[in-house]
């Protein structure tokens, strides 16, 4: 849990399911699964936060190029954080994929660490509990629920690829001198 909140993409999904089952067959209990995966989410969501807070926004106008961003993409991200951004973290924590992420731009716009620590466990308790909750009720049967639920995983990752490249197209048919210019 350390390593996926900290944007190493290790999918908490199986993590806390896994966990789940194994309480579910009385190997764990489950009060500690779900505490150890929320304290797990807090430390790595702080490692992600401190890497934006001391280095993101550098980072992004250094390197933005290579993904296709711009400065004024950043700026726009920047100031709809600002207004957003407690919101972001909190539902963020509640979505796969965005939970991973969400730390850096909570640090990139400097979001004060006991708020962003505040969101991040109030938005990370029911996704985990949800999470371990389900491989408890699963138990032993773990390996029918794997076999139904990698369906699911393929389409969501076929839609997260669709998406990548569809953003890649896009702003790789920008002028490639208007990308590095603006960043």
């Amino acid at each position: 849990m350390i390593a996926e909140s900290a944007c190493i993409p290790v999918p908490s999904e199986l993590i806390m399911t896994f966990a789940g089952v194994l309480a579910g067959t009385g190997k764990l209990n489950l009060a500690m699964v779900i505490l150890m995966g929320v304290v797990g989410n807090i430390i790595g969501a702080y490692i992600a936060w401190a890497v934006g807070r001391t280095g993101g926004r550098a980072l992004v106008l250094r390197y933005g190029k290579f993904v296709f961003l711009r400065t004024h993409d950043l700026d726009r991200a920047e100031r709809w954080f600002d207004r957003k951004g407690q919101a972001a973290v909190f539902i963020g924590r509640l979505l796969p994929v965005v939970r991973t992420f969400i730390s850096l731009p909570a640090g990139v716009a400097e979001m004060p660490p006991l708020r962003f620590g505040a969101y991040t466990l109030l938005g990370s308790i029911p996704f985990i509990a949800a999470l371990a909750a389900v491989g408890y009720a699963v138990g032993s049967n773990y390996q029918v629920f794997v076999k139904d639920v990698q369906y699911a995983g393929y389409i969501i990752a076929a839609i997260a690829v669709i998406a990548i490249a569809g953003f890649i197209f896009k702003r790789g048919r920008t002028n490639p001198t208007e990308i590095s210019d603006s960043i």
